[in-house]
């Protein structure tokens, strides 16, 4: 057994990076495999998470499109404008 009295942080994030790797990696072939085994099962769940995805997008869009839309009308309703806001709109 080796004493240190320092750390080689550099050593310990690389191997930890190196471990995080090796996991994905090994998740990746796992994946790979049971989608070998079962294509039909697994087409029907990546359609599925792509679906809900993509209404996830839509209605986060439809959210900021109309919170933006309420705040330009905010903004032109408001009498108060300073010289400020005014150039600078």
């Amino acid at each position: 057994m080796t004493l240190r009295f320092y750390k080689n942080a550099f050593s310990q994030v690389s191997r930890t990076i190196a471990a995080w790797i090796f996991i994905a990696g090994l998740v990746l072939v796992g994946f790979g495999f049971m989608i070998y085994l079962l294509p039909k099962l697994f087409a029907t769940l990546a359609a599925i998470v792509f679906f809900v995805a993509g209404i996830g997008c839509v209605i986060t869009s439809v959210k900021i499109f109309l919170t933006q839309r309420k705040l330009d009308r905010l903004h032109h309703q408001s009498p108060n404008i300073s010289e400020w806001e005014k150039y600078y709109s």
